[in-house]
């Protein structure tokens, strides 16, 4: 099991929790693929896609004439947004007690202490005999079980048959294993075992004794580790019932558009909603609990009314982020006086991407229509929003060789769904703004920086959750 949160050669007794997990997204997990990039290659500059669908033709002015955000200045921007909260020092929200069956993905906000001894008993860590002194050992008629209460002292020259499990008798040598032992005619017990003189044992043979794994008291795992189910094991067996934990952040999908179709064949210009069943399972995957999924019509007055209603954490909507006449994110925002932190990002797909604080504990992500130019905006936006909040670890950046070379634009980033092979990423065909084909089969997505990327050349890359195996996956 993996513990965040601690530097190293540092006491994390010596922290309280904000500062414990305030630490979480400055370690990042050390266990990602290849190399670790150059940072300083992230920062790119220039225009993007525009208007809606997402498409490649010349820039237009944003509403807020605010230039726009580079891939790794929008992926900052989010990751420290709610950080800026009042009396917020680390931005993730406050810890609670969560049912322990509840936590798996969450961050531990308190220590693990352990609740009692492990094991809190002299246990047998073989079926077989408990046996005292030498032998051979006159066998007692009863047996010793799990889970029942302590036996009768053992007296030299006797032996108990035993459980895995199961309490030690007060004055047991050691534990005779089943295969090593033979009882006679008479009940008398023997050694078999040809690796052993006769009549003898090792002191302590086969016994776990008690406080072998931890000591009442004794710090398991530190404030900032992810739940994982081992760590679920750890604190069922340390006794624990619930867990201090950083909760997900509640996330409300609001998927715009007149011209969707929640289920047959598109007709008539109407076109299927592909947003609306891709959005809720992906957030579920970065750690949100998703509370509300809702269809709003092409009408800014709508918009307004359920924006202005919801009370999750974040809040994201698909579409109308541009400036075209049914784009009615930006005149919403600025009716409710938000504050705009991204306001387009230099990314092909997923330009006309925004992030604003609705609220002093509230944040809308606007996504493009086109699909993989909403991916591209979760990914960018969401993630490291959502992590922040949450107080994940932050993945540590790797990269793999290209196979084949990728064509990037001039000035912007380009994410290019790719598969691994061995120790390289095949780029994928089908990668437009309007097409999810090419990342329905991906592992990741490449980061192809201005200019492009030439084959056998080091590419960053972002693993989607259910390809990396995270523990943030979660469909249900």
């Amino acid at each position: 099991m993996t513990a965040h949160g601690t530097r190293a050669g540092e006491d994390s007794d010596d922290l309280d929790v904000e500062e414990a997990l305030a630490l979480v997204n400055e370690r990042p997990d050390r266990s990602a693929r290849g190399h670790t990039p150059d940072r300083s290659a992230d920062d790119h500059h220039s225009g993007g896609d525009t208007g809606r669908p997402d498409h490649g033709g010349p820039h237009r002015p944003h509403p807020s004439h605010r230039p726009a955000a580079t891939w790794a200045e929008a992926r900052a921007a989010a990751e420290r947004a709610p950080r800026h909260r009042a009396g917020s020092r680390t931005g993730h929200l406050t810890p609670v007690a969560v049912p322990l069956a509840a936590t798996l993905g969450l961050t531990l906000a308190a220590p693990l202490d352990a609740l009692t001894d492990l094991p809190s008993f002299d246990t047998s860590a073989m079926d077989g005999w408990a046996v005292s002194g030498p032998g051979p050992w006159e066998v007692r008629e009863e047996g010793v079980l799990a889970g029942h209460a302590g036996h009768a002292p053992l007296t030299d020259g006797e032996a108990v048959r035993i459980a895995t499990g199961a309490r030690i008798p007060p004055d047991t040598t050691a534990v005779l294993r089943s295969e090593h032992g033979r009882t006679d005619g008479k009940g008398r017990l023997h050694i078999t075992a040809a690796d052993r003189a006769p009549h003898t044992v090792t002191p302590g043979q086969d016994i776990r004794p008690r406080g072998q794994e931890c000591r009442s008291g004794d710090q398991l795992l530190p404030v900032g580790t992810l739940v994982t189910p081992p760590v679920l094991g750890m604190a069922a067996a340390a006794g624990y019932d619930t867990l201090t934990a950083v909760p997900r952040p509640r996330a409300a999908v609001f998927v715009l558009g007149d011209e969707l179709l929640g289920e047959g064949l598109p007709h008539d210009g109407l076109i299927r909603d592909a947003l609306g069943p891709l959005l809720p399972p992906w957030l579920r995957a970065l750690g949100a609990e998703v509370t509300e999924v809702r269809r709003v019509s092409d009408d800014e007055q709508a918009l307004y009314r359920a924006i202005t209603a919801c009370d999750a954490e974040v809040i994201v909507t698909t579409g109308g982020t541009a400036a075209g006449p049914v784009d009615h994110v930006h005149p919403t925002l600025r009716r409710i006086g938000a504050d705009l932190l991204v306001d387009g990002v230099t990314v092909r797909p997923g330009h006309p991407m925004l992030l604003a604080r609705t609220k002093d504990d509230q944040y809308l992500v606007g996504l493009p229509g086109n699909p993989l130019a909403a991916v591209s905006g979760l990914l960018t936006l969401a993630e490291p929003l959502l992590r922040t909040l949450a107080a994940r670890p932050a993945p540590e950046p790797y990269t793999l060789p290209l196979r084949d070379a990728v064509q990037g634009h001039p000035y912007d980033t380009r994410l290019i769904p790719v598969v691994l092979r061995g120790d390289r990423a095949l780029p994928l065909l089908y990668n437009g703004p309007a097409m999810l084909r090419g990342v329905a089969a991906a592992d990741a997505l490449a980061v192809v920086p201005p200019g492009g990327s030439g084959p056998g050349e080091e590419t960053e890359l972002l693993d989607l959750p259910w390809a990396s195996g995270g523990i943030g996956v979660c469909f249900t």
